[in-house]
């Protein structure tokens, strides 16, 4: 997992002009990525999924925002009329069809600056 220290390695390296700022962005995405591809995926139970919930966290105050539970019947017409509006680097196919396959737990976990956005299937 990239980890606290390896981000800021890459950025003392575009302080000191070791690299230029695309290139630290180009590997600070590569160490998201690396990230990704190393999470476990949350564990399969086999049957298809009911519900579909959502969690919104404003990371000043630590509050919960929003936590919506949705049946999976409803999240699945949305996601496949809004697939076109996905934000880059979202895969909505592979969340289809992870969810699909009877995948349970936390699937997606997106921060910013601001929010901290969990999606899970329950």
């Amino acid at each position: 997992m990239a980890t606290t220290e390896e981000r800021l390695q890459i950025l003392k390296m575009i302080q000191n002009g070791q690299v230029s700022v695309e290139e630290g962005a180009r590997l600070l995405e590569a160490l998201k990525e690396k990230e990704r591809l190393q999470q476990p995926r949350p564990e399969s139970r086999g049957k298809g999924p009911r519900q579909f919930r959502i969690r919104v966290t404003d990371l000043e105050t630590g509050r919960q925002k929003i936590d919506m539970h949705l049946p999976w019947s409803l999240v699945n017409v949305g996601i496949n009329m809004g697939a076109r509006f996905a934000r880059e680097g979202i895969s909505v196919e592979d969340l289809v069809e992870a969810v699909q396959a009877g995948v349970e737990g936390r699937i997606m976990d997106l921060v910013d600056e601001t929010e901290r956005v969990e999606i899970f299937v329950e």
